[in-house]
C-alpha cells in the first residue's frame, strides 16, 4: 500500500512529459498558415500601409524640398501680382518765363476804327488797352488857373498860389482868358500834367490844355510774344505806325 502514490507520482510525471513532447512535435511538424486573402478597397480610396510594408525610411521634413501646394499656387495666382511702391514722381520742372515785347500801334481816328483794330489785334497779343492822347499844332501845352468872377478874387488867388510856393504865374487882365490865372507853358505834355498835378494837390483846380491846333488820336499798347510780326500786325489793323514801349505800361 506504501509504494502505490509514488508509483503514482511518477506515471503522472512521465505522461506529463510525453504529452509535452506529442505537443513540441506538432509545432514544428505543422505546415504553414495560408496567406490571408488581400481585401482590394473601394475605388479612389487608398490602402493602407503598414509601416513595415514601406520601402523605406521616410526623409526627414526638413530635407523635403518646399513645394507649394495646388491649393496654395491656386490663392498666389488669384491674388495677383505683389503690390510695388509706385515710383516718386517727378519734380515738375520750374516754367519758364515768357520773353514778351510790348509795341504801341495806331493812330485810329474814330472809335469804329479802334473796335475794327482790337478785333483784328486780340488773337495776336498777350495782353492788349487802349490808350487816346492828345496831339497839338506843336506849339506846346498851358497850366492855368480858370478865370475867377472878377479881378479881386483873381488876385486873392494869385495871392493864394504864391503862399503855397507858386510864384511863376501871371493873372490875365483882359481878353477871353481875363482874370484867370497863367501858370506856365510848357513843350510836352508830361510836363504840363506833371506841373498841374502838384498844383491839384495843393488845393488849386489847375488845368492842363495843349496850344494851337488839337487832335485826339487813339491807339493800342499791346504785350505780345517773342516774335511778333508787327507789319502784319499794322496791315491787318489797319494802323500806320507802331513802335515799341515799356511793358510796364501794358497792364
Amino acid at each position: 500500500m506504501g509504494d502505490n502514490p509514488r508509483m503514482t507520482l511518477r506515471a503522472t510525471i512521465v505522461l506529463l512529459a510525453v504529452l509535452n513532447l506529442g505537443v513540441a512535435a506538432w509545432w514544428l511538424l505543422r505546415p504553414d498558415a495560408p496567406p490571408s486573402p488581400e481585401v482590394e478597397a473601394p475605388s479612389g480610396i487608398a490602402r493602407l500601409q503598414l509601416l513595415s510594408e514601406r520601402p523605406g525610411p521616410a526623409p526627414a521634413a526638413a530635407e523635403r524640398p518646399a513645394t507649394a501646394t495646388p491649393t496654395a499656387a491656386r490663392s498666389a495666382d488669384d491674388a495677383g501680382p505683389a503690390e510695388t511702391e509706385p515710383p516718386a514722381a517727378a519734380a515738375p520742372a520750374a516754367p519758364v518765363a515768357a520773353v514778351e515785347r510790348c509795341y504801341r500801334i495806331g493812330p485810329f481816328a474814330d472809335t469804329a476804327a479802334l473796335a475794327a483794330a482790337q478785333a483784328a489785334l486780340r488773337p495776336r497779343a498777350l495782353r492788349l488797352r487802349t490808350r487816346e492822347t492828345r496831339e497839338g499844332g506843336g506849339r506846346g501845352w498851358r497850366v492855368y488857373l480858370p478865370a475867377a468872377a472878377d479881378r479881386t478874387a483873381a488876385n486873392a488867388n494869385a495871392d493864394r498860389l504864391k503862399a503855397a510856393g507858386f510864384t511863376d504865374l501871371l493873372v490875365v487882365g483882359d481878353g477871353a482868358e481875363a482874370n484867370s490865372v497863367a501858370l506856365g507853358r510848357f513843350s510836352s505834355e508830361p510836363r504840363a500834367q506833371q506841373h498841374a498835378q502838384a498844383l491839384r494837390a495843393a488845393g488849386f483846380e489847375a488845368r492842363a490844355e495843349a496850344l494851337g491846333d488839337v487832335r485826339t488820336a487813339n491807339w493800342i499798347d499791346l504785350a505780345a510774344a517773342e516774335g511778333f510780326d508787327t507789319a502784319a500786325a499794322r496791315r491787318a489793323s489797319g494802323a500806320a505806325q507802331s513802335r515799341t514801349v515799356d511793358c510796364a505800361g501794358v497792364r
